[in-house]
This record gives C-alpha cells, sequence and structure tokens, in this order.
C-alpha cells in the first residue's frame, strides 16, 4: 500500500536523460546541439523556444501564453503614457502653476509611504510563494503606521485595480528570452542572467523607459548583456529573433539607453542597484567592463 501511494515526478530533464540513455550509440553521435547557421526550420524554432519557457509556461501552449502576454502588454489601459497630462489633461495648461503649488501642499506625503509599502505586500502576495506578513511591513515604516491602515490601503490599491494584477512585465519576458540565449552562447548561466536582471532594473530608474513596451525592454537587456560579457559576437541570433518578434535594429534605441545607464551616463546619483549588483553574490555584475559605444554593427540585419 505503501508503495502505491508514492508517486513519481518525471521532469523534463529525467525523460532526456532516461531517453538518452536508451538511444543507439549510432544515433546519438548526431544528437549533439545545431550549428546556429544550420538553424532554419520553424519547428526547430518553436520547440527551442518552449524549451526555454519557465515551467509554469506549459510548453504545448508557450506559443498561444506568449502571444496572449504580447497582446496584453500593448492594450492601451493598461500602458502608462508617457506624455499624460498633455494627451488626457487637456485642461491643464502652463498658465495653472499655482494650482500646481497648491495641490502639492493638499497631498499628505505621509501616505506616500503607505502607498508604497502596502503596493509591496500587494506585489509579495501576488509573486511569492512565502510573503512577508503585514507586521514586516510595519516593522519596515519603523511602525508609523498600523497594520490595519496598511490592509485598508491595500484594499483602496485593489479596488482602484479592480482586482487586475496579471500585468506582464519585464521580468514575464526577460524568463523567456533568457533561457533562449543559455541555449546558444557559451557563456557563464549566472553571469548572464544576473547581468540581466541588473540592466532591467537599473531601466527601472529612469522614466523615459516608460514608452517602452515590457517585451522590448527585456529584449535589448539580453542583447547588451551578451554583447557586455562577449564583445566579439553577434548579440542576436536568429532564435531570439523569432523567439521574441524583434529585430536587432528595432532594439538600438532602447539598448544605448540601457548602456547609458550602465555606464553612469544617466541616474548616476542613484546607486543602491549598483552597489546591490556589485557584490560577490551577483558574481560583481555591476564593475564589467564595457566599451564607451555601442558598434552599429549590433544592429543590423541577422545573416541566415
Amino acid at each position: 500500500m505503501a508503495e502505491q501511494g508514492k508517486s513519481v515526478r518525471i521532469t523534463r530533464a529525467a525523460a532526456k536523460k532516461r531517453a538518452a540513455a536508451t538511444m543507439p550509440v549510432e544515433l546519438q553521435l548526431f544528437s549533439k546541439r545545431v550549428v546556429l547557421s544550420e538553424v532554419n526550420e520553424p519547428v526547430e524554432t518553436q520547440e527551442i523556444c518552449a524549451e526555454a519557457d519557465p515551467p509554469q509556461m506549459c510548453s504545448p501552449y508557450a506559443s498561444d501564453i506568449y502571444q496572449y502576454l504580447r497582446n496584453m502588454e500593448v492594450d492601451p489601459m493598461r500602458r502608462p503614457l508617457p506624455d499624460y497630462m498633455e494627451k488626457i489633461q487637456k485642461d491643464v495648461n502652463a498658465n495653472m502653476r499655482g494650482s500646481l503649488f497648491l495641490s502639492v501642499i493638499a497631498l499628505n506625503r505621509k501616505s506616500l509611504q503607505l502607498l508604497g509599502v502596502s503596493s509591496m505586500l500587494i506585489a509579495s502576495k501576488y509573486e511569492e510563494i512565502s510573503p512577508p506578513e503585514v507586521k514586516d511591513f510595519c516593522n519596515v515604516t519603523e511602525y508609523t503606521y498600523s497594520n490595519d491602515e496598511i490592509i485598508k490601503m491595500e484594499a483602496e490599491i485593489l479596488k482602484t485595480l479592480k482586482f487586475e494584477m496579471g500585468n506582464p512585465t519585464i521580468q514575464t519576458f526577460l524568463r523567456k528570452f533568457t533561457g533562449v540565449a543559455l541555449q546558444f552562447y557559451k557563456v557563464p548561466n549566472l553571469q548572464l542572467e544576473f547581468l540581466c536582471y541588473y540592466l532591467a532594473d537599473l531601466s527601472l530608474l529612469d522614466y523615459k523607459f516608460v514608452r517602452f513596451l515590457p517585451s522590448l525592454v527585456a529584449a535589448s537587456v539580453v542583447l547588451l548583456a551578451v554583447f557586455l560579457i562577449q564583445p566579439k559576437m553577434d548579440p542576436w541570433c536568429p532564435i531570439l529573433q523569432e523567439c521574441s518578434g524583434y529585430k536587432a535594429s528595432d532594439l538600438k534605441e532602447c539598448v544605448l539607453a540601457i548602456h547609458d545607464l550602465y555606464l553612469g551616463r544617466r541616474g548616476g546619483s542613484l546607486h543602491a542597484i549598483r552597489e546591490k549588483y556589485n557584490r560577490d553574490k551577483f558574481k560583481s555584475v555591476a564593475t564589467m567592463p564595457s566599451p564607451p559605444e555601442i558598434p552599429i554593427s549590433c544592429f543590423g540585419e541577422i545573416k541566415g
């Protein structure tokens, strides 16, 4: 009975090992990784893209899920507008500076911290398996706010959002693109992953990136990370182009903007993220050397 109650979980990696063990030697000799220039079939590309997906992105549905996420990110109702005042608040003009200063005075600035910790509470519940408790966020604010105040603000935020929490972010696409890149570039796995996350975090420092789609920023991060680790290699391969839907030329503006942040040309006064990724546990990716300019050849057409 005890043996019947046991369940064995067969992972994708385990299934591959089992298949390889039973494969004839003659076939094993021909099962080596395919050279980039030889990858031409769309079916192979789809399989590789699906293989790079996280476990929760069920392989048979990976393509449909990815397309759904791409549709979500371009929904106007989900996108922050970089020119909101100009397009939406047309009745507000430059002559109304008095109203601006009065509104700043009327704003209870102490509520900003409450809004921030309540937002972190919601995000942690959505993303984490074991999220922090409300009392932990009270501790972060040095008990400026009580449990009830944070919970009340949490409810207000959720009502304002109509409980729509599933927006795709840079991280949503970065997991997929990083997985694809790791299959084709001979780079240390952790170094590439940490560098990608570092560059993605840097993009949060500049409001300029609001106008870029999360998937485009994620693709730009991978291109730049590969370039920084292997400057002599083409940082954008056909499979990445196929899986992401972006050509290298589509990423040029975003890549150059992230590169400026990496070199400290922008956001130089904000050091917390740089200090975090300067630690040994993150492979000190924040201190990796970089050329002052990215060659224009990195954004050229991929030759099949």
